[in-house]
């Protein structure tokens, strides 16, 4: 059987609940959301809107049509930064991000926006807080960092950030990727203004689907307009939300999904999802820190990082430690540059990258166990050999 620890790129297995209300709506409702007046079109717009209820309860966002549905968070970034950012913007962000945050703000760079990225020095790669605060200018207009490190699992301070942001009267964008449903995040106590979230990690949603919450103080121009099943007589967009950034057939299917690991995790509960993957993280830790050779990359307390470990192994290349894993004990990991090379060159890990172990709640001691043993055999010369 597979032991699959690469949840930071898509949690797998989900929960039993989001494979069943995804197989009831193919097999029991299927219309199309908000495009028609029959019983099964009404009760599709039911599944996306109580899907946008639940994550709304999640985030705590007062108005769930201030969430717009997209088809993963890189997908939510673009729409975020694209929709705000002019040429002679000032943008601030983190030497952590991600490429769906790295490249777009590298291309509205090329149009004229300013960007300025904050150090995340070693050996814990946090945000500098005062460095921060001190690159921001009179034309700053939005803050744009991470939640959680996909590649050390830093997380960054939101709350502190947010304070500096109100301080001086500019916007703060989160992108929630790593830390959605496996981290609290309130966006009302943080101050986030944009909250870009995947739905097929943490949240255990399957793959395309995704959102971007906007602060109703915010008003985005739209990356694309069109069909929204509203104001149909008119051919210009409709300017309310969620329909003026959210245009076309949504995955409501995969919505369906998603709506079911949400209320999964509400029902479980946020505090008994983070202890358990701190215990798992503190286990990892633990075990890696036994096996000569082993290399942790990153701040070694569970209680302060998302439950990933990034590490290297002396004298073996990340790849192929993951090959090993792969062929020898059916154990799924992930190698390389995880799409952030800003991380791995702050890291000192560029080009070779590192091998990432990234775990569910839905992961056990036992397996953690095969994967330590696996590491340990390979740390011996003779398996090298």
């Amino acid at each position: 059987m597979v032991i699959y620890m690469d949840n930071a790129a898509t949690s797998y297995p989900k929960p039993e609940e989001v494979v069943a209300a995804m197989n009831y709506f193919f097999n029991e409702i299927g219309g199309n959301p908000g495009r028609s007046g029959h019983r099964l079109s009404l009760r599709s717009g039911e599944v996306v809107y109580d899907t946008r209820d639940a994550l709304a309860q999640l985030f705590n966002i007062e108005d769930p049509l201030q969430i717009v549905f997209t088809l993963n968070a890189t997908m939510a970034i673009n729409m975020a930064l694209s929709g705000l950012l002019k040429p002679g913007d000032h943008v601030i962000t983190s030497t952590l991000e991600h490429n769906s945050t790295a490249r777009p703000l590298r291309y509205l760079e090329g149009t004229g926006v300013e960007l300025t990225r904050i150090e995340c020095p070693a050996p814990n790669f946090q945000l500098d807080l005062d460095q921060l605060e001190q690159s921001i200018c009179k034309n700053t207009r939005l803050i744009s960092i991470l939640h959680g490190s996909n590649v050390v699992g830093t997380v960054f301070p939101l709350e502190e950030v947010g304070k500096i942001a109100r301080k001086h009267g500019i916007y703060l964008m989160v992108d929630a990727a790593q830390t959605a449903g496996a981290y609290p995040i309130d966006v009302q106590k943080a101050g986030i203004h944009l909250l870009a979230f995947t739905g097929h990690k943490g949240l255990f949603g399957p793959q395309g689907t995704g959102g971007l919450y906007v602060n109703p103080e915010l008003k985005l121009d739209s990356l694309y307009r069109g069909g929204t099943g509203s104001r149909s007589e008119e051919d210009r967009q409709p300017e309310f939300m969620p329909d003026s950034l959210e245009s076309g057939t949504p995955n409501a299917m995969g919505l369906a999904g998603l709506g079911a690991g949400v209320k999964y995790i509400l029902r479980e509960g946020l505090p008994k999802i983070r202890e358990k993957e701190i215990e798992l993280t503190n286990h990892l830790i633990k075990g890696l820190n036994s096996i000569d050779g082993v290399i942790i990359i990153g701040e070694e307390k569970a209680e302060n990082r998302m439950p990933l470990v990034s590490f290297v192994m002396e004298g073996v290349t990340p790849s192929m430690v993951g090959e090993f894993l792969d062929e020898r004990y059916d154990i799924m990991t992930r190698v390389g540059l995880h799409c952030s090379p800003w991380a791995h060159q702050s890291m000192g890990t560029f080009p070779e990258g590192t091998v990432r172990i990234s775990l569910s709640y839905l992961n056990t001691p036992s397996q953690l166990d095969t994967l330590l043993q696996a590491l340990y055999e390979l740390s011996r010369e003779e398996v090298r050999l």
